[in-house]
């Protein structure tokens, strides 16, 4: 059942997704070479505990941690480590969520540590480029899989993949709510999906392969990792759909 939010909502949204936007810069301006995925789990657990808001994801569905990170050929869910240190030239995903009053904000971001190829450039450029392409789509009055086109359409004429093992969803006063969003047209499925209303609030987050769409999971049961050992990159934002058109809730602007 897809759960409408009037605007007392959204604005409770919007302060648990402000939240989730200043962690996430905090840790950007963190990742530097030496520095390791535990140490920044640390600062966002730091700063959760300062300011008395919950992290979403630590405990959710027994995850270990408050951050999921996807280093360089990791997509999504990778458990922070001592061992996972980073070094110039890598990507690294940051996945992060917050509840304050009831209500949740979740954002993802790819940030480069140091210097890294033109390939993994453009890599992140296209993935936050889609992002936005599915944004644009979130129209009161458009369908669910205009978003899934625009962002599926813009990737592969790039030259990249799409993960079709993950997507989307709807978040609200629970992290994960209905409707799915994925970021491809399913085949299986006939028209282009649900209508879009005012009140909606969607998580869209796009996550794009250097090379196959294939997904791994490790021996951990959580990290998501390409099959071929190529580059993935992860942006997400939680956005509400309005009379007004799409507002980004975790707007880092």
């Amino acid at each position: 059942m897809i759960y409408l939010k009037n605007n007392e909502e959204i604005k409770k949204m919007k302060k648990a997704s402000e939240a989730v936007v200043d962690v996430l810069k905090i840790l950007r301006d963190e990742v530097k070479e030496g520095v390791s995925t535990w140490y920044l789990n640390s600062v966002a657990e730091e700063i959760a505990e300062k300011r008395s808001f919950t992290a979403a994801f630590k405990g959710y569905s027994n995850f270990p941690a408050s951050v999921c990170f996807a280093l360089n050929n990791e997509i999504v869910h990778g458990i922070p480590s001592k061992k996972k240190i980073l070094k110039d030239g890598d990507i690294l995903g940051m996945d992060f969520g917050v509840c304050i009053e009831g209500y949740y904000g979740d954002s993802a971001i790819t940030v480069p540590v140091g210097n890294i190829s033109n390939e993994a450039k453009k890599l992140l450029e296209v993935t936050k480029t889609s992002l936005q392409k599915g944004i644009d789509s979130a129209v009161s009055g458009n369908y669910l899989y205009q978003i899934s086109e625009a962002i599926q359409t813009y990737v592969e004429s790039n030259g990249f993949s799409i993960v079709k093992s993950f997507v989307g969803h709807g978040i609200g006063k629970n992290l994960h709510e209905d409707p799915q969003v994925p970021n491809f047209v399913p085949h299986n499925v006939r028209g282009r999906g649900i209508k879009l209303r005012s009140g909606m609030v969607l998580a869209i987050e796009p996550m794009v392969n250097q090379g196959s769409s294939d997904v791994k999971i490790l021996d951990d049961g959580w990290t998501a990792v390409t099959v071929d050992g190529k580059l993935s990159a992860h942006f997400e934002h939680t956005v509400a759909i309005t009379e007004n058109g799409p507002e980004v809730l975790t707007n880092f602007n």
